[in-house]
């Protein structure tokens, strides 16, 4: 049984045109997927459709079997900007969070496993410091380090290293990959650049204006170094596969070319 499934799936917003049309996709328990696509085509409406922060027009969203009918413990999603409260600290960030989807948990307990979180993505040392006093991939890392806290099943990620230098970027996207293989979790993830896509999936979900317009798998084994795997045979042959679908669909592809 697949662990995300979306079944003739429809939804706009009011007054809108269809964002999503009829769309059905199905990703397997434990892998990765990424959704690449141009601007405004629902890559983002899926991920709040998944974490029932949106609900179907039309159409039904199931996780594990069970249909979604809003947001629920066991669904995390990271943003592109990471959503911290400024007026709180890192680990007050990740412990507010942890209350709120473990509500027995004790202002003690919330801040041991908080600290414990931040200290799997690098940032014991930073665990007093306010948003404005980090630097923009930190305050990703505390991002990450709040869903990996609350924990579950399903990890939901919008274009969460968009903002990110290159240098930033790589190092959480070795982050992301280690994290996942050890929690085993099903993730889903936004992103427009493509070779980001390929390297971190197992497969692509390309989205065209109104739904998925086909999904391409990503078969290399991993480990993936960057330097290798980006200039292999495969790579390439995905690559130019998504690089004609963004022009097909009337956007170019920016620096990935």
């Amino acid at each position: 049984m697949p662990d995300i499934s979306l079944r003739d799936v429809s939804f706009s917003y009011p007054g809108g045109p269809r964002v999503l049309d009829r769309v059905s996709l199905e990703v397997e328990r434990g892998s990765f997927l990424a959704v690449v696509g141009p601007s405004g085509c629902g890559k983002s409406t899926l991920l709040r459709l998944i974490s029932g922060l949106s609900l179907p027009g039309e159409g039904t969203v199931s996780i594990g079997g069970t249909p979604v009918t809003g947001p629920a413990p066991g669904r995390s999603i990271v943003f592109q900007q990471g959503g911290l409260f400024p007026w709180l600290t890192a680990r007050g960030n990740v412990a507010f969070a942890l209350r709120k989807a473990k509500p027995g948990l004790s202002r003690a307990q919330a801040a041991e496993q908080a600290g414990a979180a931040l200290v799997r993505v690098g940032l014991g040392d930073a665990l007093s410091r306010y948003p404005g006093e980090l630097s923009g991939g930190m305050a990703q890392r505390v991002a990450i380090a709040r869903a990996l806290a609350v924990g579950g099943e399903v990890l939901l990620l919008d274009e969460p290293f968009g903002a990110l230098d290159p240098k930033n970027r790589q190092a959480l996207q070795q982050l992301l990959l280690e994290l996942w293989q050890a929690e085993g979790s099903t993730v889903v993830m936004v992103t427009h650049d493509i070779d980001e896509a390929i390297l971190l999936s197992d497969r692509i979900a390309f989205f065209r204006p109104g739904g998925v317009g086909l999904t391409l798998p990503v078969r290399a084994p991993r480990p993936r170094d960057p330097a290798e795997f980006l200039t292999s045979a495969e790579c390439c042959v995905v690559r130019k596969r998504l690089i004609g679908l963004f022009y097909q669909y009337g956007e170019a592809v920016g620096e990935t070319l």
